[in-house]
């Protein structure tokens, strides 16, 4: 269990959002939008992207931000002017997972795996979950969530074996 609430949002917006962390920890304050929900996202290569904000995380989201008020960083770093390290948000994933009992080879990056899955899963095209994700190829979007759900589906069968 994640405790400490900066870590728990910014994961949550990384399952919610279907972000890298690389963009949840360096989410400027003034790209969250509460009015149509949405965030501003910068992906890889400066491009821009939308993504839907879920009313769930607003609250959790003012929350940490009033721990601090930085006028940056809705995750900044203690004692710096610069943002939250990715490191740091990976090792509070990893911390979570030992407390959990989950696999060592678990990545905060399969949390936006987990996104498109979910989304792929509900019967959503493929090209929404393409730009959602800034993924510039269709075939590398495809080709990537595919093997998530692939791997998905596989671990669930072994589940229900063990279940059974």
């Amino acid at each position: 269990m994640v405790r400490q609430p900066c870590y728990r949002v910014a994961l949550s917006l990384m399952y919610s959002c279907g972000l890298r962390t690389s963009e949840v920890v360096s989410l400027h304050v003034k790209k969250i939008n509460s009015a149509p929900m949405c965030l501003r996202i910068i992906g890889k290569g400066n491009k821009e992207r939308i993504v839907p904000l879920p009313v769930a995380l607003l609250e959790p989201m003012r929350e940490v931000w009033l721990t601090h008020h930085h006028p940056t960083w809705l995750f900044p770093a203690q004692g710096s002017s610069n943002h939250l390290p990715a490191a740091t948000l990976c090792r509070a994933f990893r911390l979570a997972c030992d407390a959990t009992g989950l696999a060592n080879d678990v990545k905060p990056h399969q949390l936006r795996h987990s996104f498109a899955t979910r989304l792929l899963e509900s019967g959503e095209h493929l090209r929404v979950v393409q730009i959602l994700l800034g993924h510039s190829s269709i075939r590398f979007a495809w080709a990537r969530h595919l093997d998530a759900l692939t791997s998905h589906c596989q671990y669930s069968k072994k589940e229900a074996g063990r279940a059974g």
